[in-house]
Parts: structure tokens; C-alpha cells; sequence
């Protein structure tokens, strides 16, 4: 992909959502099926060959270490949005890179967890997002990147900026 054949893409997207906003929204949907006895739940999966993901608990919370848990799926999810939004701004600029890899390093005290300390919180308290960049362009473009590739990458912002969530009985 280059920046012109990107931008033809996008162009007509931009146009559209410009004009009608509301054609620029979308609900995104994941479903899963919860196995209590096994203590995992299958996230199906949609895509070009659905599937589906498997889960269970942490190995600090008592599962075995054979499924991912969902904070390992959450900071997949960090990695993943933020390597393609990269890879997008990265080709938008113009910008030569040799290679590139991004690693997501979430902290947890599973206490908050386990509920063993009702004063610790549940869940992920920090989260590190490495770029490692191969690339000769200048470092002040290669911050710019980065720069524009957390502004743009729609799972970091959702995760520093928060989301309305409720949870609900069908």
C-alpha cells in the first residue's frame, strides 16, 4: 500500500462521513459463549475466516495457563489497533520503514481480583505501549508517528479516554 492508493480509498469515506455524520457511525459487536463448568468463554470471532477465541482465567487467578485471559486479550487488542493505525499514518506520510514491532506491557494486582484487598483495584493500573522502529527517517518524523498513531488508534484512546459501559440482563 502506498499513501496515493490509501488516500483513493479513504477519500470517498471521508466525503460521505463529512456530509452525514450519521453514516459515520457504527456498532461493533462481540458475542461469546460461557462455559461455567470450564470456567472459559469462546469469543467468536468475524473475520475473513471466523473462528473463535477461547479464554479463561489468568494463571494468577487460578486458571492453567492453557487460553488467553482477557487482559492478555485486551493488550492484543491494544497491540493490534495500534500496529495497523501505525502502519496507516506511517504509509499517509510517506515514511520509509524498515520494520516495526509494538508491545503492550499491562500491570495488575490480582488482588483487587480475587477480591483479597477490597482497597486494591481490579483490573490493569498501567499500561506501556513499545515501539521498536527500524527506519531511516528523521527521528523528529518518527515522533510525529507515534504521536499521531496514539491520537488515531481507536483502543488506546478508548482505553486512556474511557467508555460509556453499562451491563445489562436480556
Amino acid at each position: 500500500m502506498n499513501a496515493e492508493k490509501l488516500k483513493q480509498i479513504q477519500a470517498p469515506l471521508k466525503a460521505r462521513y463529512a456530509d452525514d455524520s450519521a453514516s459515520a457511525l457504527d456498532t461493533q459487536r462481540a458475542v461469546g459463549k460461557i462455559d461455567c463448568e470450564g470456567l472459559t468463554c469462546h469469543v467468536e470471532t468475524h473475520c475473513a475466516t471466523p473462528g473463535m477465541t477461547t479464554s479463561s482465567l489468568h494463571i494468577m487467578a487460578g486458571g492453567d495457563g492453557s487460553h488467553a485471559c482477557a487482559g492478555d486479550m485486551l493488550l492484543q487488542s491494544l497491540v493490534a489497533c495500534s500496529g495497523v493505525t501505525f502502519a496507516a499514518v506511517s504509509t499517509a506520510m510517506g515514511l520509509t520503514i524498515s520494520s516495526a514491532s509494538v508491545e503492550a506491557r499491562g500491570t495488575m494486582d490480582f488482588r483487587g481480583t480475587l477480591g483479597v484487598d477490597r482497597e486494591a483495584p481490579v483490573g490493569l493500573t498501567s499500561i506501556e505501549l513499545i515501539f521498536d522502529i527500524s527506519s531511516d527517517e528523521p527521528d523528529e518524523k518518527i515522533d510525529k508517528l507515534i504521536q499521531l498513531t496514539e491520537r488515531y488508534c481507536v483502543v488506546l484512546q478508548t482505553i486512556s479516554k474511557g467508555a460509556n459501559v453499562s451491563c445489562q440482563r436480556r
